[in-house]
């Protein structure tokens, strides 16, 4: 399993926490309330603190976890005056808050931690300058790490969204190139057909021409120049025809697309039977264009598998991913478009969240 940023992050916080609670878990300090109700406390606070972090639930559920969160770390500080670094809670509290509520809401709450650390103040009887140089450090800290927590989640939304227009250029890029080399396979195969298809059917005709004048001896070389004239001209076709349909560099298309992610592991894999024409290439290009960015934008995604395949019924596009999936999808404008692309073309898509998010694409051949 590859952890990211956020997962060491949240490991740490679960490290500090403990650290923390240690003194009382292990007998070593006195609490205001009996010792099991404080471990009941911690582990009520723990559970809804990270319980609030977890993005598949709703929001009413995450500010509801929270706010029970936020409520307990009170109750866990107050009742244990004895620990000195307690109050450190109260800062993960706020560096959390963030992640789950809007900015302000972490503001509030840090105004309110720090009436509590007033409370507990006035609890250990410390003197009046002692009071305010602890509670002054305690605010300045909890402000320095929601400043330092909004920052990174800014810098991370704007990694998001370079990648995703770095797929978007990516993408054009692609097409940009696969149009051109069709271009020119239609500019070679008309100067094929114009020049030399025209010269060898004027040949052929002159040659149907001598074959009925007379002198058997003539007849047998004019006979088998027609012949050559006429393989020649089928072999111009059909250099021709696999011109006009030869097919595109998909694995090298899909993966000019998905080049240099930092954030998204991306295997390609691609049939060596895979045969389609420009217009179903487009579809593809821009399939795996839509399926990367979805699932920058949405999954939480380490990896991202896609292959392309060909059977009895056509051409199919599958892709997963490992991230969070879905429990109810409401298609975007970007899977609408996915889906109506395809249907354009005679096939379908289909979205299955039950495990990370797969897409399957069919377009037939």
């Amino acid at each position: 399993m590859r952890l990211g940023t956020e997962e060491w992050s949240g490991l740490a916080m679960l490290v500090v926490a403990l650290a923390l609670a240690g003194p009382v878990l292990f007998g070593h300090a006195g609490t205001t309330i009996p010792r099991g109700w404080w471990i009941a406390l911690f582990v009520l606070l723990m559970v809804t603190l990270l319980g609030s972090l977890v993005r598949e639930r709703a929001d009413l559920v995450r500010h509801t976890m929270f706010a029970t969160a936020v409520v307990s770390s009170w109750a866990v500080v107050l009742t244990a005056p004895e620990v000195g670094l307690m109050p450190v809670l109260l800062v993960v509290i706020a560096s959390v808050s963030v992640y789950v509520a809007p900015l302000r809401v972490g503001f509030i709450v840090v105004g309110l931690n720090t009436a509590v650390l007033v409370v507990l103040t006035v609890q250990r009887d410390n003197g009046l300058a002692d009071a305010l140089v602890g509670v002054g450090f305690y605010l300045l800290i909890q402000l320095a790490t929601i400043l330092s927590s909004i920052t990174l989640i800014r810098e991370q939304r704007l990694r998001r969204e370079l990648s995703q227009a770095h797929v978007d250029l990516r993408a054009a890029s692609a097409l940009l190139t696969e149009s051109a080399r069709t271009a020119e396979r239609l500019r070679i195969s008309r100067d094929l057909h114009d020049l030399i298809g025209h010269q060898l059917t004027v040949l052929t005709l002159e040659l149907e021409a001598a074959r009925h004048r007379d002198g058997d001896q003539a007849r047998d070389h004019v006979e088998r120049a027609n012949r050559v004239a006429r393989e020649l001209l089928a072999d111009v076709r059909t250099t021709v025809g696999e011109l006009r349909t030869a097919s595109s560099d998909l694995t090298e298309a899909f993966r000019q697309v998905v080049r240099d992610l930092p954030d998204l592991d991306v295997s390609i894999d691609v049939g060596p039977d895979v045969q389609v024409d420009e217009e179903q290439t487009a579809a593809l290009v821009r399939a795996v264009q839509e399926i990367v960015t979805n699932t920058l934008r949405h999954a939480d995604a380490r990896a991202l598998r896609i292959s392309l395949t060909a059977g009895q019924d056509g051409v199919v596009l599958s892709a997963r991913d490992d991230g969070r999936g879905f429990r109810e999808l409401v298609p975007g404008n970007g899977l609408r478009g996915l889906a109506e692309r395809f249907e354009a073309l005679g096939g379908g898509v289909e979205f299955d969240g039950a495990d990370g998010f797969r897409v399957t694409a069919r377009v037939p051949t």
